[in-house]
């Protein structure tokens, strides 16, 4: 998963012309045992394959004299030879394909064109087959069938971590195997014209691709306004009851589509985050905050975008909202400076701390607090931080420590939920300092320091003295 797109087998280019009529180009396919072919065409490059034949065969102007440009797919999916694995493995996830190309440099046309790289090349290299499972879920005719791919998510955790992958490719493969069932189990649910006038969303942590042990479940409908649909409470029940019987577990705050809040027309979810903004609403704060890391899973993701801009519009750069909202990370924790005794520690105050609130909320919503305040809309935490950099909002050294603080802490929580669900304990966000091992312990105090560093930044960029 850590190896190259150049370490895969890369198979060479097969070019024709745009001009080249379908039986042609189909008899050189067959000639080479190829099924695809990179379209020349008028200084673009476009890609044909099966694909693009059966739905070539449905159209009135027979094969023999209708040119491949007009079903070739132009300006296809493409990736680096030096970029990692995983990023072509969740570009096919993401976009539904079986071939990305491999071009090195960033120019059009066919310059740079190293080759193909294909699903099945790639599964070939990766022993997990991660894409199986998506092929599984996007293949299901069933609930059952598509239960069995949901819960062959946490067997694959469970090898990845054991092999030693990096926290964060795991969390980007779950993120998109995830979207994948969530998208299925819509599409088996929804009517044809419910999916057409409604965005399926997930939020918090899900949304910005953090979230790897199935913990709850964050998501959202927004629905066209002017639309009705008959059942649609009867529709939005069944998807979260039928997620909860995948294993995934229901949101203790309620955030699921199934309740009213999270299902709306867009301007009635407008009026609510107004409401959420400028209103009384002391879980206003938190529910905006959860919203801010939604991502599009199904549907018209217009409606989201829509909704995401009406809260700059409400915002107007309101100085006084961000630091309130912002001031919410010095909330958690438990006061004092404890972790500088980390190391000491006995008796009933080392028995277990709660990552999550000692050092990831802290650090992933101060992030999301200046992400809203820059008008950054990336949603993971480290794209956010990133995006900081280089808009010239932070130090890309503070940015580093803070990407790595937030990694390490990850996985910390991801190994001892790993131990929790082996012992038939329910993953939570409790670790036992009794398990962790010198290095640990001190890597823990280390993190925990950055944290309470970002936390004392975050003080004095929003002067929360002044509140």
């Amino acid at each position: 998963m850590t190896s190259r797109v150049r370490d895969v087998y890369v198979r060479k280019p097969f070019f024709v012309d745009g001009g080249t009529d379908i039986v042609s180009l189909c008899r050189a396919l067959s000639e080479r045992r190829l099924s695809d072919a990179l379209v020349r065409d008028d200084g673009r490059i476009g890609i044909f394959t099966t694909t693009d034949l059966r739905d070539a065969l449905l159209r009135e102007t027979p094969p023999d004299r209708l040119a491949v440009r007009e079903v070739a797919t132009f300006e296809p999916w493409s990736v680096r030879p030096d970029d990692e694995l995983y990023d072509a493995l969740i570009l096919m996830l993401r976009h539904r394909i079986h071939r990305v190309l491999v071009r090195e440099g960033a120019g059009s046309g066919e310059d740079g064109i190293v080759g193909v790289l294909g699903q099945l090349d790639l599964m070939a290299f990766v022993a997990n087959h991660s894409h199986l499972i998506a092929l599984e879920a996007a293949q299901a005719t069933s609930f059952d069938e598509l239960k069995a791919a949901a819960r062959q998510i946490d067997s694959l955790v469970t090898v990845l971590d054991g092999d030693g992958v990096r926290v964060e490719v795991i969390a980007a493969l779950v993120g998109e195997l995830n979207r994948q069932v969530f998208r299925r189990l819509w599409e088996m649910l929804a009517p044809p014209e419910l999916r057409a006038n409604s965005c399926l969303v997930v939020m918090g942590s899900e949304g910005r691709g953090e979230q790897i042990i199935k913990t709850d479940q964050d998501n959202a409908l927004l629905l066209a306004d002017g639309f009705a649909c008959e059942g649609l409470e009867a529709i939005t029940q069944r998807f979260t009851a039928a997620l909860i019987d995948f294993g995934y577990p229901p949101c203790p705050g309620g955030i699921m589509l199934s309740r009213p809040l999270w299902c709306q027309p867009l301007s009635a979810f407008k009026d609510t985050l107004r409401r959420w903004i400028h209103g009384g609403d002391p879980e206003g704060p938190m529910n905006l905050a959860i919203f801010l890391d939604a991502a599009v899973v199904a549907g018209d993701g217009g409606l989201l975008a829509a909704a995401r801009a009406h809260v700059d519009f409400l915002m107007m750069n309101d100085a006084g909202y961000f630091a309130r909202f912002a001031q919410a990370v010095e909330r958690f924790g438990e006061g004092g400076s404890w972790w500088s005794r980390l190391p000491g520690l006995t008796g009933r105050a080392a028995a277990e701390i709660d990552l999550k609130k000692l050092g990831i909320f802290p650090l992933v919503h101060g992030v999301r607090a200046l992400a809203l305040e820059h008008r950054i809309y990336a949603l993971g935490t480290a794209e956010r931080l990133q995006a900081l950099v280089e808009t010239g909002h932070m130090e890309p050294s503070f940015a580093r420590d803070l990407t790595d603080a937030l990694r390490f802490l990850i996985g910390l929580k991801l190994a001892s939920n790993l131990r929790q669900i082996a012992e038939g304990r329910p993953p939570g966000n409790a670790i036992r300092l009794t398990e962790l091992g010198t290095l640990e312990r001190q890597a823990l105090k280390e993190a925990l320091a950055i944290v309470r560093g970002f936390k004392q930044w975050l003080g004095r960029h929003y002067r929360f003295d002044a509140l």
